[in-house]
Parts: C-alpha cells; structure tokens; sequence
C-alpha cells in the first residue's frame, strides 16, 4: 500500500517504529480507564433506586455504603489507569515526532544543496518542526481520548437500553444532531477549506521569517512593514481564511453542536411526560422515577462524550494537514546516487557540453559550456551578473544536476562520485559565509570532527584570525552570538576560510570570497586565501578584476555562454570582452571623490 492510500493514523504509527505498542497498550488502558469511570455515575443512580425503594424509610437503605466505596475505588483505579494511559501515549507521541524531526532531516540530507535555494528555511522548519508538533497531540492525548471515548460511548448505549428504550432514545438524538454537525464542518468542502487555512498559515510562516532576515534594510532606509508587500499580504490572507472557515463554515454547526450537547436534558423531559402518566396508572411510578434519575444522571456522560468526540475529530484533521506539510519535506527530490560509484582519478574539473535550466525557467543559465581545469590550476570565472558564473561553480559540487552533458572530476562524472568522496574533495567558500552560534572552536572543526584543537590553531592562523582570536574574551571557545560577541562580516570570511584551510580539499570553489569585507579585512583575507589555494585546483568567481590577474585561465561568460577564455595578458591584448572590462575596472579604481564633484 502506498502513502497516499495509507490512512493517517497508520503513517504516523509507521514513525513509532517499536514504540507503536505502547500506543496501543495506551489506547486499551484509556478504554478501560473510561469504562471504570461511569461505574461511580452507575453507584449514584443504585443510591439513588436504593432509597426510593425504601422511602420514607431511608435507613433501611443498607447498601450505600458499599455502593459510595465501589464508587470511590472505580473512580481512584480509573485516575490511575488513566494516568498509564498516557504516560504510554505520551511516550510514543514523542518518540514519533523525534522521528519524524530525524527521518525529515536526514531525507534533506540527501536533496540538492539547490533545493534550499528555492525553498525557504523558514517554510521547512515550520512544516518539518511545527507538523511533528501538532502530530503529539493526537498521538499523546487525542487518540487516548478517542479509544476511551468509544468505549464509553458503547457502554452508554447498552445501558441506555437496558430500562427504557423511549428515555435512551431520546438521549441519544443529541447524538445524531452533534454528529451530523460535526461532519458539516469537516467534511466534503469543508475539510478543503481547512487545508487551505492551513496553506496561508505556512504562507505568512515564510513571510514572516524574510520579514525578521530584512529588519535591518527596514531600519537603514527607515521604512515600515509596508515596505515588505509579501509579509502584509500573507497576514491578510490567513486572516481571510480564518474569518472564511471560522465564520462562514463553523460558527452556526458549532453553535448547534453545544447546544445539543450540553443541554441533553431538554430531549430527556419531553420523554419522561409521554411516559409519566403510564407509570402512574399503573402503580410503577417508583420504578419510573428511579429510570428516570438513571437517565438524568447517565445524560451527563452523553454530554462529555460529544464533546471528546468534537476535539478529538479536530486533532485527528490537524494531524492530516500536519502530515501534509510533513510530506512536502519527504517528498523533497533526492539527489539520485551510483550503485557504483567511481573514484576520481585526479583533481581535475572538466565541463563538457554543459546545459544547465532551473525549474520554472524558460531558458538556461548555462548553454553548451566546455573547459577543463588540470590539476592544480586556477580558473577564474568573470562576466556581466547572470552571466552564469556561480551557476556554473555550484555545477562542480553537484549543487544541481545538469539536464545536457557532464561535469568531471579527474576524469569521473560527479553523478557516478559517491556524495561522502565528493564532498571530501571540495571546499567552496561563499561571499556571505555563515557561523553557527557556537564556539569559534566548533564553527570551524565542523570541517573536519576529527581534528585536535592545535590543528584548528593552526588553521585560524593561517587564516589570518590571530586577531580575532586575541579581541575575544575567551579566545577560540568564545560562542558567537552571546554576551554581545558577534563579528563583522570580513571577519566572519577569516574564520569560514579557517574551516576550508582545515578541511584541506583538494578543490576550492570561491564565490566572491572578498566581496563584502573592508581594505583591512581584504588584504588578510588575501593572504588567507593564498595559503588555501595553494597546490589546489580552484574555481574562482570575482568581480573585482584585480584578484584574477594571476590566473591560469580567465573564463568570461555571458548569457550563459562561454565568450572569451585564456590567460590575462591573452584576453587584455584581444581587444574583446574582456579588455573593456578591465579598461573600464582601471577607470573606476582611479575614480576620486573630488573628480566626480567638479563634473557639478
């Protein structure tokens, strides 16, 4: 059976792996946890037969003793069964959303790194972390209350029978209307209506995050929310919906579901007129009176029934639509990998023939694109923006997969490398590197776990971080992002090019490494860049031509294409693409402020 086919209670249970009995030990003991609790309601009304058999006599009424003790322990072994019950649902409730939290982690694990380009962090971890969430609350207390409550239910019937039918019968029609409504507001439409409510609350999840990422452009331009059109949009939406499925779907079924519900009583007089007269004509009023008491104290349990029902019918439609959203995480494409994989000869990147499209575009970002870099080189790639270039370096990690020709590494094709064998082989450093908030220590032997703390010394050093290391209060346990200790962006490019010196990768792919660093931090960086790269293969994209002038091969690409290749003095004495480019770099680095103002 599929996953669209299984029901979703069974999908989650399949998460509980062997902790699924103990949800099912829980679900026995919360039946019989219920049933235990309508003996005290059955001892009340035995009271009360007892002393209208005997009255005015009440002290000949013998057995209310024994009835209040029957009452008392059924009551104290259903608390405590109960209070089992769920400690065993509780348990697999957790264990089920940890797996789910685990299984969805490790599913993106295998995904593209392009795949979290276009879907939104803030959207994967609402839909992967909040959908485990609202999972517990069915598996710990909603599927308990549902088990109980069937047994309850059952057991009320029975004995809802058992005296007068007429009488049950009529406690029972509250039963029909509270059903009948309960399937009016999450049935047919309805329930599309839930699951579009629940789409425009993961709509202003996202919206909300990009809308906290980009605080600070709000506060340098001094703009409001307005400037972030999405953010308000999306809190208009899911207030639209809210407002659609609350008012326009729930407000009168629920409204008539409560009403029915708590007010069970109503149907029992109109029962007990039609059946009062009888009695009394025939010299049973007695019995009448002691059915009928049966019947106003057991109207109570119909009452608390429904409403279980109700909120255990509507942690049941959540946990669906949580597991929807969980899906569109499962589903996530997987980066597809060899049954054999190969083991690259050398360290040398080669494109041959690469077309490249991303999902959605009409036309490609790379077309036909062919060069090899031997090992040990230094390829720079150059051009106009969107020319192709990051595109092109994210190829070389199997950031995506290509639609038309091959990207090799030493001779193999990156889809027949083993995922673990080609990361060790590259190391790529990004213009906007991120720490994670813990010690300088582990942001940067995150690279290589294994390393010793005299390695990762080294490794800061030669990544030009003495500095940084020095101005910490604790140095390189110093935690990024407590006490007040953050750090700028040059130096946070220090301690990312501090990992990728530790790492040691025989390949470096940088994306505009110096990009958003100052003159100071630019020159370290430098000088950390030159210990990175040297004796490796390295894939360079820079804007600022002077770092590229010492390269083997200057790639320009535009529109994709590959339009002009070869070494700086070639491409500078060509007289095409590339000469303009770095006639007009040479201008603008001998551009001053007060040469600007006299052209006013």
């Amino acid at each position: 059976m599929s996953q669209k086919q299984k029901s979703p209670l069974s999908r989650l249970l399949a998460y509980a792996g062997n902790y699924k009995a103990l949800t099912i030990i829980g679900l026995f003991l919360s039946a019989v946890a219920q049933v235990a609790g309508m003996v005290p309601f059955i001892s009340v009304w035995l009271v009360v037969r007892d002393l209208i058999s005997v009255a005015p006599n009440f002290g000949e009424a013998h057995d209310i003793i024994r009835y209040g003790w029957i009452a008392f322990a059924s009551a104290t072994g259903g608390i405590l069964i109960y209070f089992f019950a769920l400690m065993c649902t509780h348990l697999a409730a957790f264990r089920t959303a940890s797996n789910i939290r685990k299984q969805g982690i490790a599913h993106l694990m295998k995904t593209s790194f392009g795949f979290f380009d276009s879907n939104g962090s803030g959207l994967l971890r609402n839909k992967l972390d909040n959908g485990a969430s609202e999972t517990e609350t069915l598996l710990a207390h909603n599927l308990a209350d549902i088990s109980g409550t069937a047994a309850m239910f059952i057991s009320t019937v029975v004995l809802m029978f058992v005296f007068d039918w007429k009488m049950g019968a009529a406690c029972l029609l509250s039963v029909v209307i509270s059903i009948l409504m309960l399937c009016t507001m999450m049935g047919g439409k309805n329930a599309k209506l839930m699951l579009i409510y629940q789409g425009a609350q993961d709509e202003m999840a996202k919206a909300g995050t990009e809308y906290v990422r980009g605080i600070p452009v709000v506060k340098v331009f001094q703009q409001t929310v307005y400037s972030f059109r999405s953010f308000k949009e999306s809190i208009e939406k899911y207030s639209k919906r809210a407002e659609e499925y609350t008012d326009g779907v729930c407000r009168l079924p629920q409204s008539v579901n409560l009403t029915v519900t708590e007010g069970v009583f109503i149907f029992l007089i109109p029962a007990a007129l039609l059946i009062a007269p009888k009695a009394l004509s025939g010299g049973t009023f007695a019995e009448f009176l002691t059915d009928f008491a049966f019947y106003a104290v057991f109207s109570a349990i119909i009452s608390t029934a429904l409403a279980r029902i109700m909120f255990a019918s509507s942690g049941t439609l959540l946990a669906k639509t949580a597991l929807a959203r969980i899906d569109t995480v499962m589903n996530a494409p997987v980066l597809p990998q060899s049954e054999n994989p190969k083991v690259p000869n050398d360290n040398s990147i080669e494109f041959e023939n690469v077309t490249f499209t991303y999902d959605g575009s009409e036309s490609p970002a790379l077309s036909n694109v062919s060069f090899k870099a031997q090992s040990g080189e230094t390829i720079a790639l150059v051009g106009e923006s969107g020319g192709g270039k990051t595109t092109l370096a994210s190829l070389i990690p199997r950031f995506w997969d290509v639609q038309g020709g091959e990207v090799k590494i030493g001779g193999v094709n990156v889809k027949e490398i083993s995922q673990k064998v080609l990361m060790e082989k590259i190391s790529f450093v990004f213009q906007n590197s991120r720490l994670f908030k813990t010690s300088i220590f582990e942001n940067v032997r995150v690279a290589r776990p294994n390393a010793s703390r005299e390695e990762v010394l080294l490794a800061l050093k030669e990544a030009q971080c003495e500095d940084i290391i020095k101005n910490l209060p604790d140095g390189i346990d110093t935690v990024i992002g407590s006490k007040g200790t953050y750090l700028s962006g040059g130096e946070q490019q220090r301690i990312a090019l501090a990992r990728a010196i530790l790492k040691d990768a025989p390949i470096v792919v940088l994306d505009e490494a110096t990009a958003f660093a100052d003159p100071e931090n630019e020159e370290l960086i430098h000088a950390a860049l030159k210990r990175l790269t040297k004796g490796k293969t390295v894939v360079m994209i820079a804007h600022r031509l002077s770092t590229v002038v010492g390269a083997d091969k200057i790639l320009v690409l535009a529109g994709g294409k590959i339009i002009e290749s070869g070494t700086h003095e070639e491409l500078k004495n060509a007289g095409g693409t590339y000469a303009k480019m770095w006639a007009d770099y040479n201008k603008a680095a001998e551009w001053k402020i007060e040469n600007a103002l006299s052209e006013f």
